[in-house]
């Protein structure tokens, strides 16, 4: 499923750029069993009745001050599955997981044109705090 968000994301307006800077590293199951075994991270699934249509994954982002913020690296459900309640669940735990451990804030990164995941964060209070801006030296 990682393998499909990224096949979503990367042919997307800065997705590209993305993937090769903050996108998930092959081999993408390492990465990920990697992270459940971190006792400062945290990977779920999204289900509908028993099947598995969506997963997410976050970590403790620690800041200068010394507090830390929750970076949401993967929020992704399946395109059959959406606009369900599925993401929606998916995001109530993350920010549970992130109060229980007093951190401040959750942040996450929607790609330039993707209004529904800009739109899907904003319900949940997160808002832009900054615009990235890249130029390719490639010919």
């Amino acid at each position: 499923m990682a393998e499909a968000a990224i096949d979503e994301l990367t042919p997307q307006r800065g997705g590209t750029v993305w993937s090769q800077t903050a996108g998930r590293v092959a081999p993408l199951d390492a990465g990920l069993r990697h992270e459940l075994e971190h006792p400062d991270a945290l990977v779920i699934v999204g289900t509908i009745d028993t099947t598995v249509v969506g997963y997410a994954a976050c970590c403790v982002e620690p800041l200068h001050d010394g507090r830390a913020i929750a970076r949401i690296t993967d929020l992704y459900v399946l395109p059959d599955a959406r606009k369900v309640g599925v993401g929606e669940a998916m995001m109530v735990a993350v920010e549970e997981w992130a109060r229980e451990r007093a951190l401040i804030g959750l942040d996450a990164v929607a790609l330039p044109g993707d209004r529904d995941t800009k739109n899907f964060f904003e319900t949940f209070g997160l808002v832009a705090r900054a615009i990235q801006v890249h130029r390719s030296l490639e010919t």
